[in-house]
């Protein structure tokens, strides 16, 4: 290897290439063993927004601030501390999600537009990760129980 693959220091065989690449260029969803090992999705299940939630900066009476100056004039003040983002899926619409998960908590909100940015992330877990069940609890406790006996015994044997 030329360079390092970081802690895995894995190299990828002339059969891996192949599979990789006979994978890819038959553009189907494969599994091995039960487990996925080729999946297909649109490019909008990575998508994202982020926006920004704001709500008003309250006085001591619990009045909402109202901007007396520029674009802000006749508006609530954003307070910074109350300041919060959401990701928001790019197949899901931003006003429907906001309705649902934002103001049922925070009925005094709104987004800024302005601070709205578009992110992409490929999580492979979520995608890929396949649950397996532990063990059954009768042999975890059958092989807890012989480590404390095995513990016990060389207590005993200090003892002695």
């Amino acid at each position: 290897m030329r360079k390092s693959l970081g802690s895995k220091r894995k190299e990828l065989s002339d059969d891996h290439i192949a599979d990789i690449t006979r994978l890819f260029g038959s553009f189907k969803e494969a599994t091995r063993d039960g487990v996925p090992i080729s999946r297909i999705f649109r490019n909008e299940d990575f998508g994202y927004r982020t926006i920004t939630v704001e709500r008003p900066e309250r006085d001591a009476a619990g009045e909402i601030v109202v901007g007396t100056k520029g674009k802000s004039k006749g508006k609530p003040v954003p307070d910074a501390s109350l300041r919060d983002t959401e990701n928001v899926p790019l197949s899901e619409d931003v006003a429907t999600y906001f309705k649902c998960e934002v103001l049922p908590h925070a009925p005094d909100a709104w987004i800024d537009p302005e601070k709205t940015k578009v992110g992409y992330e490929i999580p492979f877990n979520r995608h890929f990760y396949v649950f397996k069940p532990p063990r059954p609890l009768s042999e975890i406790d059958a092989e807890l129980k012989g480590v404390t006996d095995r513990i016990l015994g060389m207590i005993g044997g200090l003892a002695a």
